[in-house]
């Protein structure tokens, strides 16, 4: 049927896939659901990840992590800054997709404009974050005591519901310090993770270092809570009833867990996200030796 300009093509509708490992698979079991906007109206089909998923995207991201956290925190720094140009070029793109979950053009303009300014402030924490988080500490004895943080691995993140500045606000400070991260993407309004995941497909960041899951978060958060690869989980975007199960599945091996708190994300961002998936480690040097 002809459209406004009485052109006869037929439009192109987008296929969103996974992102696992730089590449942009189709889930494995083959499996999709609908993603309707805030009237109710059929906007695309998303991928509905597995387990099998889930599994590739916790290995790619561990493949990532030596590489990631051996980089300069300058490097890292110059990348981030490098995802927030790109977030920004894409920005209709983004706001487009925002009024879809029911926003208006001026606070889906905002909401856009808000996670490019955040992403920009967590990547200028690069390489500040170990002079804070830091220390040289005084010691009764002929040595040196520093305390540095270190990156703790592989973090599985349940992203909230809001799908851009939420998702911004847990996947950025988890990458800033040299983790890596398997997110699990907004369960109703997927598809600004998917076009995030285009703009670090295309910007310098290491495939790997971010891998992205649609789907069931019913599905997905436990068997991420119980990967024995998983070094840390947040559980932000996760139902309040959920929470307490994910929690006993993490403790198989200890893993780091930060609870969800209220809509606390939205508010001005500070460290405590930097800090939540770092480990400090404390070296003993000898002085005069």
């Amino acid at each position: 049927m002809p459209d406004k300009t009485g052109s006869e093509r037929l439009a192109v509708r987008k296929t969103y896939k996974l992102f696992i490992g730089g590449a942009f698979p189709r889930s494995e079991s083959g499996r999709s659901y609908v993603v309707t906007d805030a009237k109710d109206r059929f906007v695309a089909n998303a991928s509905r990840a597995s387990r099998k998923d889930a599994r590739d995207a916790v290995s790619a991201a561990r493949k990532a992590f030596p590489g990631w956290s051996g980089r300069t925190a300058y490097n890292r720094g110059q990348i981030l800054y490098r995802v927030a140009e790109m977030l920004e070029g894409r920005r209709d793109q983004f706001v487009a997709e925002l009024r879809q979950t029911g926003l208006s053009k001026s606070q889906a303009a905002a909401e856009a404009d808000a996670a490019v300014d955040r992403w920009v402030w967590y990547a200028g924490w690069a390489d500040k974050i170990t002079a804070v988080a830091g220390s040289a500490n005084p010691v009764s004895g002929p040595f040196f005591n520093f305390s540095t943080p270190e990156p703790t691995g592989v973090v599985a993140v349940v992203a909230p519901d809001s799908p851009l500045l939420g998702l911004v606000s847990v996947v950025a400070p988890v990458i800033v310090s040299g983790n890596t991260a398997v997110v699990v993407a907004s369960e109703p309004a997927p598809l600004p993770a998917i076009t995030l995941a285009e703009v670090l497909a295309t910007s310098d960041l290491p495939g790997g270092v971010v891998n992205v899951l649609t789907g069931h978060r019913a599905e997905l958060a436990p068997w991420l809570a119980d990967h024995m690869d998983v070094n840390a989980v947040d559980l932000t975007g996760a139902a309040p009833g959920d929470v307490p199960d994910l929690e006993e599945r993490a403790a198989g091996n200890l893993k780091r867990v930060l609870r969800p708190d209220g809509a606390a994300w939205t508010a001005e961002p500070g460290t405590a996200r930097l800090t939540a998936f770092l480990e400090t480690k404390t070296v003993w040097h000898p002085v005069g030796v």
